[in-house]
């Protein structure tokens, strides 16, 4: 399994070792064992799937207080997975990382807690699992405007997205204010240090 760091360094991307041959592939999505030598502890309390069809949007999405990290996979299909630091006071505030995620080649994004998440759906459709560290707190729910010009997401798109009428109305990054979680360098992310680690 590879571990390495986009150019947000808490957001990781992970790569396993994928077996395949004439019947197909398998991999591990997740285990406690090796997920641990590189950092990652057993702090995951609900798993989510959701399945949407090509150029759906979904996103950006986070929660304040009761914050979420996130382990996020594609069971089928293929999306753009994105991740947005609005941590007030970050060094890297306002500043995106993203990586195309597929199902065969099982790579997975670690988006830690203090980050909005989002994907587009590049394939013809897609469902996309992800592990989250605390569960839903709809009252805690923040949604950041996924077209924010601010942001400046370059989402590989084909023509307009759809999204629900929520993201549509989302706010952007400028107008939450205070409602955005504090920056703290003190906090120490589930995968410790962002360096590559290789197993």
């Amino acid at each position: 399994m590879r571990v390495t760091p986009l150019a947000l360094p808490e957001v990781l991307l992970i790569e396993p070792r994928v077996a395949r041959d004439d019947r197909g592939w398998f991999y591990e999505s997740w285990s406690r064992e090796r997920f641990g030598q590189h950092g990652l502890i057993d702090a995951f309390v609900q798993d989510n799937v959701s399945r949407s069809r090509r150029g759906v949007l979904r996103g950006l999405h986070l929660q304040h207080p009761y914050g979420q990290g996130k382990l996020v996979s594609v069971l089928h299909g293929e999306v753009f997975d994105v991740a947005v630091d609005v941590r007030r006071g970050s060094p890297t505030f306002g500043r995106w990382c993203g990586a195309p995620l597929r199902a065969e080649d099982g790579r997975q994004l670690f988006i830690p807690v203090g980050f909005a998440h989002g994907f587009l759906v590049t394939s013809d459709e897609a469902v996309v699992a992800y592990k989250v560290t605390e569960r839903y707190h709809p009252e805690s729910e923040i949604t950041v405007a996924w077209n924010d010009d601010a942001i400046g997401i370059e989402w590989p798109l084909d023509g307009a997205p759809v999204v629900s009428a929520r993201d549509a109305a989302a706010p952007r990054l400028a107008e939450l204010g205070e409602r955005l979680p504090p920056f703290d360098a003190a906090a120490i992310g589930l995968f410790g240090d962002a360096a590559e680690v290789r197993a």
